[in-house]
């Protein structure tokens, strides 16, 4: 087999759901058709006045339902202010931990504020060789069970192309396999570009340093360090399996029942995801995080300050055992949270901006999206969460049969209607063959999202990095798309390694 001469260049996707006809979707034009029958029933009973005053309803409803606005309908926007100025007025937004108020009773409990609420922790059984506890995430309000692992992985960025070829094949057959188990429902894989604490260095210096060296020689080496730490950052990549309970329910109880039940039909998950990310995929380390770990992977999302700390306790615990190094669950969340903002959101000394990334008509090359995990300020965090939904092989032959369906519907209107059909319109047919021909002949249907954010202290500009990230991503080749309203949400997604994704599609499970 030859080796590609250049860049593999990935852009087979298509959108999640075809408009019927001129882009709008059954609901949408039952709607139109509807509100405009007053107008009809009028016209046809010669009562002219009453059409005429229907008439200028008609239209504002014709905007609020079948105009876009940044990627949600007039009426949508109109609902999601509403329900956001009710929730300020009824103080359901404004939210302090139970920790900050002195009222903790378990400490092992999770105590996270937003969508992150219906959050509970267990340790689960032995697990491995080394007879590890992984943690084990109940998701309370959408009933799943998760996992979460660390991974380290060289990166592609002095990768030959063969090399990411290889690797994105990897990704691929890891998202098949997950398909054809019919167990898992969103993979998360979540990125980390942190700030340079120094911690390993400073215990390293402790450790190593002579104090009998030149003077020179000590101030030299403290000033490189200071500047070393200021300008450097740090990679921290996660892994997030999520299970369903309606997919797990029944062989958890051939396993046992209850959390270890389920813990245990989520160990053979486990095992064959780290042996994919392991082998294909290039990863060198794959450590899945037990209860500590987890909480302090939490905490460093909402205060990014705080790995310095608690990695100075890490070190410290290791010669001295009375220093407790544990991070208990209860505190890992922020002490408190206001009211979140329109643009972004505020959590302790950080504020956060979050965007979604739009998916290219032309596709994309792997490492497109460089410019975005790349700080462009000393002390700023970026934070990138991609999610892979595996779609079962039933349900995946429905939707694909529904989109050419939809397709050649709109492709037949269109011509008895008069109206031309474009390229746009041919290209995106082409697709939903495309996607066809691929699930027939054994693939796996995958739906994407992509969350990136920027974290920085709430002294800076939010406004300014916001707009930063938006220009990254814009000339990464992508589009950005700002979570107005959504802003806790959109936080939870990109910076929390918990599987907690976008809202649901019209509460599609």
């Amino acid at each position: 087999m030859t080796a590609p001469a250049g860049p593999v260049r990935y852009g087979s996707w298509s959108r999640d759901k075809q408009g019927w006809f001129l882009g709008l979707g059954g609901g949408a034009w039952i709607t139109i058709l509807l509100g405009g029958m007053p107008l009809l029933i009028a016209a046809g009973a010669h009562a002219w006045l009453l059409a005429l005053s229907w008439t200028p309803i008609w239209a504002v409803l014709i905007v609020l339902v079948a105009v876009p606005v940044k990627g949600r309908s007039a009426l949508r926007w109109a609902l999601d202010s509403l329900f956001r100025s009710a929730g300020v007025v009824m103080r359901w937004t404004d939210w302090q931990s139970k920790a900050a108020a002195g009222t903790v009773e378990n400490f092992d409990e999770a105590d996270l504020p937003g969508v992150l609420s219906g959050i509970r922790t267990h340790d689960g059984p032995p697990f491995g060789p080394l007879l590890t506890r992984p943690a084990i995430v109940a998701d309370n309000r959408e009933r799943t069970w998760a996992v979460v692992a660390r991974i380290t992985h060289p990166g592609i960025g002095l990768s030959e192309v063969p090399a990411r070829t290889r690797m994105g094949n990897g990704l691929s057959e890891l998202l098949e396999g997950a398909a054809t188990a019919e167990l898992v429902s969103v993979l998360a894989l979540q990125i980390r570009t942190v700030p340079d604490d120094g911690a390993e260095r400073a215990a390293w210096q402790q450790t190593n340093l002579r104090t009998d060296a030149p003077s020179l020689a000590l101030a030299v080496n403290a000033e490189l360090a200071a500047v070393m730490t200021q300008a450097g950052v740090r990679h921290e990549a996660f892994v997030t399996v999520v299970v369903p309970e309606g997919r797990i329910v029944k062989q958890a109880k051939e396993a046992g029942g209850g959390v270890d039940g389920r813990a245990r039909v989520l160990y053979g998950v486990m095992g064959e995801i780290e042996a994919r990310l392991m082998g294909p995929v290039g990863c060198t380390s794959v450590t899945w995080l037990d209860s500590p770990a987890l909480a302090a992977a939490i905490r460093t999302g909402f205060a990014p300050g705080d790995r310095a700390g608690l990695t100075a306790a890490d070190i410290a615990a290791q010669s001295d055992p009375n220093v407790a190094s544990a991070f208990p669950m209860a505190a890992a969340g922020p002490t408190s949270t206001p009211n979140p903002e329109r643009r972004h959101y505020a959590h302790d000394a950080w504020e956060t901006v979050t965007c979604t990334i739009l998916l290219p008509d032309k596709g994309a090359v792997m490492g497109a999206l460089a410019p975005v995990f790349t700080p462009t300020t000393a002390g700023e965090r970026r934070s990138v969460t991609v999610f892979y939904e595996p779609i079962p092989a039933g349900k995946a032959d429905r939707i694909v049969g529904s989109q050419s369906m939809s397709s050649d519907l709109a492709s037949e209107m269109r011509r008895k209607s008069g109206f031309k059909i474009r390229a746009a319109h041919r290209r995106d047919a082409a697709r939903v063959e495309g996607q066809d021909v691929r699930l027939a002949d054994g693939n796996a249907l995958v739906r994407v999202g992509i969350a990136a954010a920027v974290t920085i202290p709430n002294t800076w500009s939010v406004t300014d990095y916001g707009r930063r990230l938006e220009s990254n991503i814009t000339g990464s080749g992508f589009k950005p798309l700002r979570l107005d309203l959504a802003q806790d949400a959109g936080f939870a997604a990109a910076c929390i390694p918990l599987g907690i994704g976008l809202p649901k599609r019209r509460g599609v499970k």
